[in-house]
């Protein structure tokens, strides 16, 4: 299954390429761009999170198949574009299974459905399942924990050009 993902990287990009105001934009989306842990260059993926006022929280579908974690382990320092904001980040994965079912069940999350009505029943009435799901669904996933940093007005020293 971890295949995936590569087949359907010209997919999501065409999503992203047509959709991006709205994914800049929407609730319950984070355009995650790492730097590749091979080549260096930016790297751009659309996931799923949950915001918190200070953190954002993402699980790798893939677990440490997924381009983006393995990035993140190489290099920590993202850059995080959401909720109209694009800032400079610190991406932490963490491993510990008490720590990331701790982590979900404080900040159960779902992909928003574009119908207000269904994101109140799955935040209401269906809280319990989302969160007895996602204790479930972390147990062999990385959690990632997003925390802006402090000097978010420019990127880290080694990924800027020109200097």
């Amino acid at each position: 299954m971890h295949c995936i993902p590569r087949w359907i990287r010209p997919v999501q990009g065409a999503i992203i390429r047509v959709f991006r105001r709205y994914f800049e934009q929407a609730p319950g989306w984070v355009l995650l761009t790492t730097t590749g842990r091979r080549t260096g260059l930016p790297r751009e993926v659309l996931l799923p999170c949950e915001r918190t006022r200070d953190m954002l929280i993402v699980i790798s579908t893939y677990g440490r198949r997924s381009d983006w974690i393995r990035n993140i382990g190489h290099h920590s320092e993202v850059r995080v574009t959401c909720a109209g904001w694009v800032v400079w980040a610190e991406a932490d994965i963490v491993e510990a299974l008490e720590a990331k079912r701790a982590l979900v069940t404080a900040h159960p999350f779902f992909v928003p459905a574009p119908f207000a009505a269904l994101n109140f029943l799955h935040r209401t009435l269906l809280r319990p399942a989302s969160v007895a799901f996602l204790r479930w669904w972390v147990r062999s996933r990385p959690v990632v924990v997003i925390r802006p940093r402090r000097d978010t007005a420019a990127p880290p020293a080694e990924t800027r050009r020109g200097g």
